[in-house]
């Protein structure tokens, strides 16, 4: 690549690029750590976006109405810190591009959400962020339909790499993104043909363009290294009715000796080629230094968006009281004031009919008083809508036809459509919910963990919970699901046991503002258990007394979901022989964790017998049964020890021992 003439080609612009490369190089050489490769290889398409096209105001970061830049290539975090210093962003000075990778740093190896604002999501985990943009182009689009373009009209720019593109997540989100349409949605691939291990052809020889367009996309190829290129495909991707693909075809470590490498991928720390690569670039030769034209330049760049972002403020302040009051408080994560008493007037109806339902239906009960008075919420299932029970007949179906629908049907798309809704999450002004079988949570994973790590309170809605499905038997069967969910820090994992348990869950989950949740909900028909009915959200305190013993309490048996319903038959079998027992619903560990030691010690006082039910492994339980004042001598497990088998539900239980029978027999057992 001849170095001189991009010099000399455009100077003014290769000045600006010059900056972030060599603020790159000085981050990775100081920390001995980092990815320098793919910022000095992008850094003329990122300067020409931030430049000409990307409308933001590094001043107000949460301004709804700005363009979205997402990093999907997060181990070139550098391109985006140096972006956000150069661009006047108050979270991004000098001081953090210095303490690149180090402790207590805003600047970590890869960009992460709630770090610094102007991180749009947490990145690194490649094909997450292209992923993720597909939430945020949905979530745009029903807002632009719904609050119309004055308020709402703004782009989602992505940056990809050949790893993005690679991993499978990548193709269920740009089939999505091709069958909607959505036309604010523009990736520039960077496409420099290298990988850690080799040139990308060791492993792939997908023609991506022809990929993209046969998902429905616009694409384009061009130099990524020609500012005039770039510019005219950009305007060309605006215009078109489609998402659209840039192929950029870039060096990466563009002007280093490691230029075109799998070594320029990684850390390039040897003082001799960074001088080498600054001179080549006639950049100034002090560590962390910028010409003072460039940086007058991006700080001009950067400031340029403080009159769109008034110009739209006019445009906002002309709306109604009550709209600019609604539309601040759903862009806060703040429920309407009137949920919790909609919530308290199901849970009486229900308290009072006793109706016996799956709380899968229990779910959908909840969501059909929910929905009319959130119109926030946007919802959906990976090809499952009639089994997670996730359609409410208000919602409309979001579609290139419908903007303003608020239902989407992924298709069997779990993991995209977990990482969508984190999009929509992060994007902000949205309520994501998204249904599937709770035993592909396995395929969602990926996405789940990272809405814990970023803390976005994306629902998800997981069905079909246990053996208790029947006949499709161990391959749909999760056994090991709930203990690797609720191993996830920052998570709430609700397993309500009726529809009053479903609707408290769905009341925290609604309200939460940086704690994801995840509903495990039944397949098959479980009876009312909370008859009385109380105002207060019992599922709030994690677990609770459901039934206490009569006479000496001699046992204490704890459950959740569908096991409740178990643990108070055999209650009333020990009971009958005078065998006081309590029983204790746990529906959400995680808040139960968080209460006060005196409450738990209330729940679980020391001294009687425990035994746990619950349709899954024991892994976890025994911080339950012999932790918090119990003894690992008097206490027992009735749920799975392996995997499932088809047949029906009944069957099933029986022949695993999860019945009123064997857990009243577990606890005389450990009586002494």
């Amino acid at each position: 690549m001849d170095i001189a003439a991009l010099r000399t080609a455009h100077p003014d612009h290769w000045m600006k690029a010059t900056a972030i490369r060599t603020l790159t190089l000085d981050a990775v050489a100081a920390a001995n750590s980092g990815h320098s490769g793919m910022p000095m290889g992008m850094a003329d398409v990122a300067t020409v976006l931030f430049e000409k096209h990307l409308k933001f105001d590094p001043k107000a970061p949460h301004w709804p109405d700005r363009d979205r830049f997402i990093l999907s290539a997060g181990h070139g975090s550098m391109l985006l810190y140096s972006l956000m210093y150069l661009t006047g962003y108050e979270d991004m000075p000098l001081e953090q591009i210095k303490d690149f990778r180090q402790w207590g740093a805003r600047t970590a190896g890869h960009p992460e959400f709630g770090h610094a604002r102007g991180i749009e999501t947490t990145t690194g985990p490649l094909g997450q962020g292209i992923a993720n943009s597909v939430g945020f182009a949905i979530a745009e689009e029903i807002q632009r339909a719904t609050w119309g373009k004055k308020i709402i009209d703004h782009h989602t720019y992505v940056m990809a790499g050949d790893g993005c593109l690679m991993e499978g997540v990548s193709q269920e989100a740009i089939a999505l993104a091709g069958m909607q349409k959505l036309s604010h949605l523009i990736v520039f691939w960077d496409n420099n043909n290298i990988t850690i291990d080799g040139t990308v052809d060791i492993a792939d020889i997908t023609n991506q363009p022809m990929r993209f367009e046969a998902s429905g996309w616009h694409v384009q190829s061009i130099d990524g290294h020609d500012p005039e290129a770039i510019d005219a495909a950009i305007i060309a991707a605006k215009k078109d009715p489609r998402p659209s693909m840039i192929a950029c075809k870039t060096h990466i470590a563009l002007g280093h000796a490691a230029q075109d490498t799998s070594k320029g991928h990684g850390a390039l720390t040897n003082a001799d080629q960074l001088k080498a690569a600054k001179e080549a670039y006639g950049a100034p030769m002090g560590d962390f230094e910028v010409a003072a034209d460039a940086l007058k330049q991006w700080a001009e760049i950067g400031a340029r968006g403080a009159t769109a972002h008034k110009e739209w403020h006019d445009r906002f302040n002309a709306l109604s009281a009550n709209k600019q009051a609604e539309f601040k408080r759903i862009y806060a994560g703040e429920a309407p004031k009137r949920l919790s008493a909609t919530i308290r007037a199901l849970k009486k109806q229900i308290s009072e009919g006793a109706p016996s339902v799956a709380t899968r239906k229990s779910s959908e009960m909840t969501l059909e008083v929910i929905n009319p008075i959130m119109q926030e919420t946007i919802g959906g299932s990976a090809d499952l809508t009639g089994s997670n029970n996730t359609l409410t007949k208000d919602m409309g179906t979001f579609h290139p036809d419908t903007r303003k629908g608020r239902y989407i049907y992924y298709g069997v798309r779990e993991h995209g459509m977990a990482a969508a809704m984190n999009g929509m999450a992060l994007h902000g002004g949205a309520r994501a919910y998204g249904g599937t079988f709770m035993c592909f949570t396995d395929y969602a994973r990926g996405a789940m963990r990272l809405s814990a790590l970023m803390g976005v309170p994306t629902t998800y809605v997981m069905t079909h919970d246990s053996i208790g499905l029947g006949e499709d038997g161990p391959t749909h069967q999760p056994v090991e699901h709930l203990a690797m969910l609720r191993a996830t820090p920052n998570m709430n994992v609700f397993r309500p046991a009726d529809t009053v348990e479903t609707a408290e869950a769905w009341e925290i989950a609604l309200t939460s503002q940086k704690t994801p949740s995840v509903l495990a909900l039944t397949r098959q028909n479980l009876p009312t258990v909370r008859t009385e009915h109380k105002n207060k959200n019992m599922v709030a305190q994690g677990a609770y007394v459901l039934a206490d013993a009569e006479g000496k309490r001699q046992a204490i048996l704890l459950a959740t979901g569908s096991e409740v319903s178990i643990a108070l038959a055999a209650r009333d079998l020990l009971q009958a022989e005078g065998i006081g027992t309590r029983v204790v619903s746990m529906p959400c560990w995680e808040l139960f964790e968080e209460q006060e030691e005196s409450y738990r010690k209330r729940v679980l006082p020391g001294g009687p017998v425990r035994v746990a039910i619950e349709a899954g492994i024991r892994f976890g339980w025994d911080r339950w049964l012999f932790g918090e004042r119990g003894k690992r001598e008097k206490s027992g497990f009735v749920g799975m020890h392996g995997f499932g088998a088809s047949a029906p539900a009944e069957r099933l239980y029986k022949e695993f021992g999860i019945t009123a029978e064997d857990t009243a027999a577990k606890v005389k057992s450990l009586i002494k």
